[in-house]
């Protein structure tokens, strides 16, 4: 792996770090200590609550990328970073449902500096409602996908979105489709409807964030609620950096669980922490580093295979001490009411999420490549 500037490292993650000290940063801390982290095994056995989300968006998390003019609180990237650390380290299924809806209240706030916003973006800009997400079924195209069909004003869509987290919470979606017309990918606002039908899936991992199936069935999208229109080609080139780097939530999961071996009765479990957590520290650093790097250069397939390398290295990092700590409490850590199971599952998550092909590959290859042990 090509070193990176020992300056830059340092201070994108020193920048996260430094977030702690913002007073917005301290109150979501404060509330997932308190009250996020309590709850993680109950809301992962019966779900985020509609209060929950109220909760959310008391604390200003439903538009904590808005603006000022918005009601919202202009965070930062090290702040917003540091506050997906925050959560995800709390509870996993709570930020799953928030983070699928709080990047893009960002984009909306982006969009809203040049254009003005519909009144359904409007409603989110203020953190009035959660939107869920559906956009990954693009990675699937030609072979499946949501369809756009351009009609007089706006856009029909059409197709079965795979996943759709915070089901019952969110009362309209952000949808990613293809007109394939153009060959152009249409993102747009699509309010729950009698259109939008939700199926349940059987998860085993992240099962408390009302994660379902949703048909859309002959959808119309007006035109005002359309965020972005644009080619495929340039939507993959973005979306390979998105899927391609080790993000905020895997970092917030691997601080607790080290911390939850720091706790633990067992010497050799401090152990596992003591060598992991330098490890770790130095993939976020690099991670965030080489993030930056790429959103400077505005290029999302920059130094992909070196990105691709610590997502890699992040999730094997995540699941052996995840594992680490359910080998450390033995049969008990398998109970549900123990969070090393819990921990165990949000791993094998993060595995799959944003899998593209190439992260795909980039895994197994990094599977098939680990040594057997003599």
């Amino acid at each position: 792996m090509t070193v990176l500037d020992t300056t830059g490292v340092r201070s994108a993650a020193e920048a996260v770090d430094d977030a702690d000290r913002d007073p917005f940063v301290t109150r979501v801390a404060a509330y997932a200590r308190t009250v996020l982290a309590p709850s993680a095994l109950e809301t992962d056995r019966t779900g985020v609550t509609p209060e929950r989300i109220a909760e959310l968006a008391d604390l200003g998390l439903l538009n904590h990328l808005a603006p000022a003019e918005y009601g919202g609180a202009g965070a930062g990237r090290a702040a917003d970073r540091r506050i997906h650390e925050i959560l995800s380290g709390a509870c996993f299924n709570t930020w799953l449902v928030w983070a699928q809806h709080a990047p893009l209240a960002g984009r909306l706030a982006e969009t809203a500096a040049t254009t003005v916003p519909s009144a359904l973006s409007a409603e989110v800009l203020h953190g009035r409602r959660l939107l869920g997400a559906g956009v990954s079924d693009i990675r699937r195209y030609p072979h499946d996908y949501i369809s756009a069909q351009r009609h007089p004003g706006g856009w029909r869509l059409n197709g079965t979105v795979s996943w759709v987290s915070g089901w019952g919470l969110n009362t309209a979606l952000a949808i990613g489709a293809v007109d394939t017309a153009r060959e152009h990918v249409v993102t747009a606002l699509v309010e729950v409807s009698e259109k939008t039908i939700a199926h349940p899936l059987d998860l085993t991992a992240l099962e408390g964030s009302r994660t379902e199936r949703v048909v859309l069935q002959d959808v119309f999208v007006p035109d005002d609620q359309v965020i972005s229109d644009v080619p495929f080609d340039q939507w993959r080139r973005t979306d390979i950096g998105t899927a391609g780097d080790a993000r905020s939530h895997h970092f917030g999961l691997a601080d607790t669980v080290l911390r939850e071996l720091d706790d633990d009765p067992h010497p050799p479990a401090h152990a596992v922490a003591r060598t992991w957590r330098p490890r770790i520290a130095e993939i976020r650093a690099r991670a965030y580093a080489l993030t930056d790097e790429a959103t400077a250069a505005g290029d999302g397939t920059h130094r992909i295979d070196e990105r691709l390398a610590l997502k890699v290295a992040s999730g094997e990092a995540l699941n052996t001490i995840t594992r680490a700590l359910l080998v450390a409490r033995s049969g008990r850590g398998l109970g549900r009411d123990d969070t090393a199971q819990l921990y165990v599952r949000n791993a094998l998550f993060v595995l799959v999420q944003g899998q593209r092909p190439d992260v795909r590959e980039a895994q197994l290859r990094a599977l098939a490549d680990s040594p057997l042990p003599r």
